[in-house]
């Protein structure tokens, strides 16, 4: 039985991919703060595992992975999927609310990382997916520091591959667009500044609409099985066909024209 220890599956597509893993036979410990309950997922014999753990904390983190280690002597696939987003004016938003954002997203990550390494490494064998955005690539205005955070989790993941690869260890990111989940009402939204930037509120509203239509959790929790499981993973992943066209014409068009549409498109 293979192990998927995962972070931020409680909800969303976190506890979509912590269910279908275990659905597909899977021994599946999720990582996160709320103490949940996990059923057994029909089909399986056990019930995912729920640990908890806190990504901004280093020793809850390495407490975490000791503890899965306890009762599993492998680790076969990491995903770092714990986050959250804050919306709003650059100028206006709070340093300590962009900090949190940054030591979730990416600190958070970089934490896991550094906890389930050394166990990765005596196998000389795993994998480490991080969930990233197509924000990271097609930078979001008024979700600018949740933006730079899945920015830093693709360079971050780029290097790390390029560090353990010897190892026989992979890493790849999982870049989705937009999601049918509760993320987008657990957004910390700021309205300072509106009196300013009179485009903020139109252009969040916008985003929050094109979430609220799109895919399924599922839909991701399949492709993060298929990274888990394909024979050679690539080091990113766009989920979603519309998404993937829109990052192929992010390489293809000049940078000042992409960043224009954007303009255009939450203006």
């Amino acid at each position: 039985m293979q192990t998927l220890v995962l972070t931020g599956g409680s909800s969303g597509i976190g506890k979509a991919t912590a269910t279908l893993f275990a659905e597909r036979g899977w021994r599946v410990f999720e990582l996160s703060r709320r103490d949940v309950q996990r059923d057994k997922v029909q089909g399986t014999k056990e019930a995912i595992t729920h640990i908890t753990c806190d990504v901004t904390s280093e020793d809850s983190c390495r407490a975490a992975i000791a503890e899965v280690l306890k009762q599993t002597e492998r680790i076969d696939v990491v995903i770092s999927n714990a986050g959250f987003g804050i919306s709003g004016a650059i100028e206006f938003t709070d340093i300590c609310e962009a900090e949190r954002q940054m030591d979730v997203n990416f600190m958070g990550a970089v934490r896991l990382t550094q906890a389930v390494l050394p166990q990765l490494r005596k196998q000389h064998a795993g994998r480490i997916i991080y969930t990233s955005s197509v924000a990271a690539i097609l930078a979001v205005p008024y979700q600018s520091f949740y933006s730079a955070s899945k920015a830093a989790i693709n360079a971050f993941a780029l290097a790390l591959g390029n560090e353990v690869r010897e190892l026989g260890i992979s890493v790849s990111v999982m870049m989705p667009g937009d999601v049918q989940t509760g993320f987008t009402d657990a957004r910390r939204k700021s309205s300072a500044g509106e009196e300013v930037y009179t485009g903020a509120r139109k252009a969040i509203t916008s985003m929050e609409r094109d979430e609220r239509s799109g895919m399924s959790p599922m839909q991701m929790a399949r492709l993060f099985y298929h990274i888990a499981t394909c024979l050679s993973p690539r080091p990113q992943y766009v989920g979603g066909l519309s998404y993937r066209v829109l990052c192929l014409l992010e390489r293809i068009l000049p940078k000042r024209f992409v960043n224009w549409i954007e303009y255009k498109v939450y203006s």
